[in-house]
């Protein structure tokens, strides 16, 4: 059974977290967390590396410690440590680090001191009230708690949209492959680019005859069949991921897509619009009375009831009917739009590449420039630089840019913000750079009043150009801390600083709303990638969702300008 670069991934980090509950040294940890993140990123698949023979250990940030354990994963679908260690750590205490107000400390006092092993222990204590008598818990704890539980419980298992692309596509090209298919496209939130997906539906159209149902059901990733029918089938992928596949005619190819990709908020505002024109809209077309006057495509269902095209990323209902009525629909930020990325790693701190090889991998993707944005000293798990070592990065990067053509790259730095606001270097290396890149990375149980006041009074200082990650969530290992994002976006906008829209995978904060709500007040967003990997500034693409979804254009982001430009943006006051 073919193992996804996602598989081994998500069991890398599985046993990070298990390891940070067990209470490991946090390199250790962290060296299995970037070893995760390398697998992700990569372009190929890793198991197909394994079984072919590449050293897998070459690869940055994989020591031959780490190849072997890839390369047991690759053999067997799993890993033998995580098993033993889950017979230590049960299995769903990981789970816990995702759940508001707890990290691997807590979760541990919850086991040692509680007994609570799994999410049912959890609510039954959080609803006794036990939780609160542990240190550095309390009601509100409990509340959130509880909160989240019931949500998880209620609601369908969504999988981060990377994942789901790994997934899908792979699928989709098997598909394609079966003869006599025609068309084949993923609809649903995926087409959407929701940051998350609940399950894929796939539309298909095929000549008489094809046996595509017969492909799709004989998919070696099968957990197991749904159901099975000429036209329509159901799966259960062993990633927990379901899958409905439905052939339709091409004359309904356009109106069955529009219905499957939704949202249905979406769909139910279109057929208002219809049915004032006497028109009935439907998976099969549209209809005036019994007669099928549109359907083939989706332009031209968007034509018959008098709307120009609406992109996916746009169909929620967030009002998009009203500003296409208006001809006011945004022209959309596209990845051909951006001029460089303003967040970036090298192996100075804890990146896997040098500036030279950061700076190639930049120029092949077309920018123009590109910032190192190292941590800085505070994060000593990454290496952060101090003053001396980052005077010295950019004494280097002054002499890389003499001999580079094509490229430049820009002196910056990710600087920590302490639970203060202050910021752990000193104003006058700050000053020196061409921008400051500010981040929390600490303190994420603060409430929100103080966790606002922080983000601001570190935009208070005259250096700070970009506040990273603001709402500090990893999908999938923890939530958003308490942050007003709509007093940091009013805060950056009197400053004359900008809020980033990180592109990374499990990051991709700011959200769709938050980049929308700082449209609306009029403040421009950095997006980059905060790329540890030459392969992850391919992340950008993930960014480029997320800021489509949140109706930006190119104008809203500040590294579609050339350099000159964006350099008199940065210089605040």
């Amino acid at each position: 059974m073919p193992l996804h670069n996602t598989d081994v991934s998500h069991i890398l980090s599985t046993l990070a977290d298990l390891l940070e509950i067990d209470g490991a040294n946090e390199f250790r940890v962290r060296a299995y967390r970037e070893a995760a993140r390398t697998v992700d990123g990569l372009p190929r698949n890793v198991a197909d590396m394994v079984a072919t023979g590449d050293d897998v250990g070459s690869l940055p940030g994989i020591g031959k410690s780490m190849a072997e354990k890839i390369e047991e994963i690759a053999a067997t679908g799993t890993l033998r440590q995580l098993d033993d260690l889950k017979k230590r750590v049960p299995g769903e205490l990981g789970e816990f680090l995702t759940l508001p107000g707890l990290g691997p400390k807590r979760v541990k006092a919850l086991h040692d001191e509680l007994g609570i092993e799994d999410r049912d222990e959890l609510a039954a204590a959080a609803r006794r009230g036990d939780i609160r008598k542990l240190e550095g818990l309390g009601p509100k704890t409990e509340r959130k708690i509880l909160d989240e539980l019931k949500q998880r419980r209620n609601g369908e298992k969504r999988l981060r949209l990377a994942e789901v692309e790994d997934i899908a596509e792979s699928l989709l090209d098997h598909l394609c492959r079966a003869p006599g298919v025609k068309q084949a496209v993923i609809a649903g939130s995926y087409r959407r680019r929701k940051e998350t997906v609940g399950d894929v539906d796939i539309l298909i159209t095929c000549k008489r005859g094809s046996d595509v149902m017969g492909r799709f059901v004989a998919y070696d990733e099968l957990r197991e069949v749904v159901s099975r029918g000429a036209t329509r089938s159901t799966v259960r992928l062993r990633s927990g991921l379901q899958v409905d596949v439905r052939v339709v005619a091409e004359a309904s190819y356009g109106a069955a897509l529009h219905y499957f990709t939704g949202s249905k908020a979406h769909n139910i505002a279109v057929r208002k619009v219809g049915v004032a024109g006497k028109l009935k809209i439907n998976e099969y077309g549209v209809f005036r009375a019994e007669d099928r006057i549109a359907g083939r495509t989706e332009e031209e269902l968007f034509e018959h009831v008098g709307l120009p095209y609406i992109a996916p990323e746009l169909r929620e209902d967030r009002g998009e009917i009203d500003a296409a009525r208006r001809g006011a629909l945004p022209n959309l930020i596209t990845r051909d739009d951006l001029r460089g990325d303003l967040h970036c790693h090298t192996k100075a701190s804890d990146g896997k590449y040098t500036l030279e090889e950061m700076a190639g991998a930049a120029q092949q993707r077309g920018y123009d420039y590109l910032a190192i944005t190292e941590h800085s000293k505070r994060l000593t798990v990454a290496r952060g630089l101090d003053e001396r070592r980052l005077r010295r990065q950019m004494r280097d990067i002054d002499k890389l840019n003499d001999t580079l053509s094509g490229i430049r790259l820009l002196k910056g730095i990710e600087c920590d913000i302490l639970e203060d606001g202050s910021l752990d270097l000193p104003d006058e290396v700050l000053a020196e750079l061409d921008l400051v890149v500010c981040s929390m990375h600490s303190k994420f149980d603060l409430p929100a009043e103080k966790q606002t006041e922080r983000a601001i009074r570190a935009m208070d200082n005259p250096h700070v150009n970009i506040l990273a990650h603001p709402t500090g969530r990893m999908m999938g290992q923890r939530g958003p801390h308490e942050l007003d994002v709509e007093r940091a976006l009013q805060a950056a906008r009197e400053r004359g600083c900008f809020l980033e829209l990180n592109a990374q995978p499990d990051r991709l904060d700011l959200n769709d709303t938050h980049c929308k709500l700082a449209k609306g007040l009029g403040v421009k967003l950095s997006l980059s990638t905060d790329a540890h990997t030459t392969n992850s500034l391919d992340y950008i693409r993930y960014g480029i969702d997320q800021a489509r979804r949140g109706w930006l254009e190119a104008g809203d982001i500040i590294n579609t300008r050339p350099w000159g430009e964006l350099k008199k943006l940065l210089k605040r006051g």
